[in-house]
């Protein structure tokens, strides 16, 4: 972590990294899809129904992972002063909310034909919209101050505190009685799922993850090259005025 504080040295390995995990994501994605959406047989429950998880379950997977990567990513803005730690967590911003999203929308069309509703407040749907409030909200302060320095610190504070609903998003369902389903991956013993629905799945997951990979590599170049402009820009401004005010 503490070798690609240096800039130059992460665009190196960067550059490298990124057209492989960006590679990966797609023969993932298309093979989990393809596998899930087509061969996966239809669930003795849910039925066809079933195929929206291998959308559904991965966005959520993300949704936590994004927010606790930014989590992470701030503390060691603070901690250690990381150069590039609060760009990390500016780029996965934007990712975990797009995956949030996605969860929230795939969830509601899984709701309506399992629950007879899209929406029910209860303790995971609710604990998992608030979290996408926090994304918004960490988004919003880095538009909203125009230091670069005080909307990383104002930010990072904010995804610091707010990761406190990621354990509550992911133990609500043991902790209070939800109408949504409990752990069926992670949970003591073997998975509650048939490798037939659980490979597509894990595929998926895979997918989704090195495509978040991917996006928050090149998130992070960018903004890099952005802010190097504009220190080239300032540079050159002061290069200008100097003469003159000599």
């Amino acid at each position: 972590m503490f070798a690609l504080a240096n800039p130059h040295r992460f665009l190196s390995y960067s550059r490298v990294l990124t057209p492989w995990a960006g590679g990966l994501a797609a023969v993932l994605l298309l093979v989990g899809l393809v596998w899930g959406l087509a061969f996966a047989p239809p669930d003795y429950q849910m039925g066809d129904t079933v195929r929206i998880m291998f959308v559904h379950v991965p966005s959520a997977w993300m949704a936590m992972a994004a927010y606790t990567f930014m989590a992470s990513a701030s503390l060691a803005s603070f901690i250690w002063r990381h150069s590039l730690a609060d760009i990390a967590a500016r780029a996965a911003a934007p990712l975990g909310l797009g995956f949030n999203f996605l969860a929230l929308v795939t969830g509601a069309l899984w709701g309506q034909p399992m629950w007879g509703t899209f929406w029910v407040w209860d303790a995971r749907l609710t604990s998992f919209l608030v979290l996408f409030f926090f994304y918004i909200g960490y988004i919003a302060l880095w538009e909203a101050i125009e230091d670069p320095h005080k909307a990383g610190r104002a930010a990072a504070i904010l995804a610091i505190v707010g990761f406190i609903n990621v354990p509550i998003v992911k133990f609500s369902v043991d902790w209070w009685n939800t109408l949504h389903q409990p752990a069926s991956l992670i949970k003591m013993g073997a998975p509650a799922i048939h490798w037939t629905i659980l490979t597509p799945l894990l595929i998926m997951v895979a997918a989704y993850t090195a495509l978040f990979v991917a996006l928050v590599l090149m998130r992070m170049r960018t903004e890099i090259f952005i802010r190097q402009i504009h220190r080239l820009q300032i540079s050159t401004a002061l290069d200008t005025e100097a003469p003159a005010l000599g």
